[in-house]
């Protein structure tokens, strides 16, 4: 399926759910994902767009991955492990919590002994392996240094382990060879499983949008293994992290505790780091969102011995240099920018300067300004539209928290009494000029705040919200698939 060439020459609609929004009592890259992509092609939607997919912290964010390249071993369907031969349904009849990396463990053994079907054989493997070998590698001794030390942060471990002194992870590398190998195997199964996910969604018409934080967390394989591309001191810790000034999301700004990249050397030698992640998420998506695109004009520098976003300050990222690296040895990367927050004019001519696809959020365009980008009338063909995003408080839940003046403007601006909300606002965006227009599932749902997946600046009650089956009936696909339609978002298959 060719989806660079014509995504944003043909109007389509999708949805916005993180994959862990999935129920699935083993995982959800099997029959729950499949599920899912079965009811957006029922109801006329050709993308589904998802959070960044990487292995989470404790806090479950997905934005504070411990990796730029891994995939959640958690959105592995062990049920699928069945149909290959390398678990059985007795081992999956639930005992309390699963004890999924035993379950993995016992599927890599059986695997290393010629066990398995269903594409997973050892020419695969060690394909994959191979591919994945620049950062692979890193990242399962990583892992494997997490679990054995109770996954504290690396600058904990011992300085040798730590400061990656060669003999050291020599010697635990063949003690721990076992763990080692189950976390890679681990990998190989999460982009077998997701593979099969998108081979499935295509044979549907639905196509695969990614998103890539611009920055990585402190405590990941990549900030550890290459430290030198990173503004840290010499014991590891950051001097200077990332964050943005007071905005829509939080008037008091944001402290995000990113470390912040050295680009003078990451441009030594081209640009290398991020050119290999950006490949290797253009191998799982179709369309990738880049978070927080303003940083490669500008990015908010926070000292990291000051904790007060609003102490922060300027400083000029690597702008044109960058990107015309990427779109080099990437020609067709089929980027997009997102453009919200604190967005200067220079911002805009870096993206435009490049053709990057931006983003309007119809929630964001009630401020009483006609001249607001994200009102109806201001929108461009070739951006995106939102009702909202994954950071905002769903449609209903927004509407409802309006004063009196701007639910008003609201009602006036969309013609409606505001009777069934979301549904106005969501028809307002399948009607905008924008090409590709994306709804966050809960608005689909019509919930309100108590499905809010995230709230910024907080760390409690975030990325936890679960989808109701029963909720996606089929009157509900009926009725997207005919607003779908009506609005011409509904391409042939």
């Amino acid at each position: 399926m060719d989806s660079s060439t014509d995504l944003f020459s043909i109007r389509r609609a999708g949805v916005l759910l993180h994959p862990t929004a999935l129920p699935g009592a083993w995982g959800v890259l099997g029959a729950s994902a499949r599920r899912f992509v079965d009811f957006l092609a029922a109801s006329g939607m050709t993308v589904w767009q998802t959070l960044p997919l990487g292995p989470t912290h404790r806090d479950l964010s997905p934005y504070q991955s411990l990796s730029a390249h891994a995939g959640n071993p958690a959105l592995i369907d062990l049920a699928e492990l069945v149909d290959s031969g390398l678990l059985n349904e007795r081992e999956l009849t639930p005992r309390g919590s699963p004890d999924r990396i035993g379950l993995i463990a016992l599927a890599a053994e059986r695997f290393s002994m010629g066990e398995g079907g269903s594409g997973l054989d050892r020419l695969s493997y060690q394909q994959f392996r191979a591919d994945n070998a620049d950062w692979l590698d890193d990242f399962c001794l990583f892992c494997a240094l997490r679990e054995c030390h109770n996954e504290p942060s690396w600058l904990d471990w011992p300085e040798p382990l730590k400061n990656r002194e060669s003999g050291a992870l020599r010697m635990f590398s063949e003690q721990e060879s076992g763990r080692i190998e189950r976390i890679g195997f681990e990998q190989f199964l999460f982009h077998h499983q997701w593979q099969a996910l998108r081979a499935y969604a295509h044979a549907r018409g639905i196509l695969l949008f990614g998103d890539i934080p611009i920055f990585v967390a402190h405590d990941s394989a990549d900030v550890w293994s290459h430290r030198s591309l990173f503004k840290l001191d010499d014991s590891g810790k950051p001097t200077v992290v990332a964050g943005v000034p007071p905005d829509y999301f939080s008037p008091d700004g944001q402290h995000w505790g990113n470390p912040l990249y050295h680009w003078q050397a990451m441009a030594r030698d081209g640009y290398q780091w991020w050119l290999r992640r950006l490949e290797s998420q253009r191998h799982l998506f179709d369309l990738i969102r880049i978070d927080h695109f303003r940083g490669f004009q500008a990015y908010w520098e926070i000292p990291a011995a000051t904790p007060e976003p609003r102490l922060g300050y300027w400083v000029p990222g690597p702008g044109e240099h960058f990107l015309e690296a990427c779109f080099r040895q990437l020609p067709g990367l089929p980027l997009v920018a997102e453009n919200l927050g604190i967005i200067s004019d220079d911002v805009e001519a870096l993206r435009k300067r490049f053709e990057l696809p931006g983003m309007t959020v119809m929630q964001f365009g009630f401020d009483g300004s006609p001249d607001n980008p994200h009102l109806l009338h201001n929108h461009h063909e070739r951006d995106l539209v939102y009702t909202g995003t994954h950071d905002n408080d769903t449609t209903l839940g927004w509407y409802r928290s309006l004063d009196e003046r701007t639910r008003h403007y609201v009602n006036s601006y969309l013609r409606t009494s505001g009777e069934g909300m979301p549904w106005p606002i969501i028809e307002a965006a399948l009607q905008s000029v924008c090409f590709l227009a994306i709804v966050p599932m809960q608005d689909l749902l019509g919930l309100g705040t108590e499905a809010r997946f995230n709230t910024p600046g907080t760390v409690v009650n975030n990325w936890v919200w679960q989808l109701d089956w029963n909720l996606c009936n089929d009157e509900l696909s009926k009725h997207i698939a005919e607003r779908v339609q009506q609005n011409r978002r509904a391409p042939e298959r």
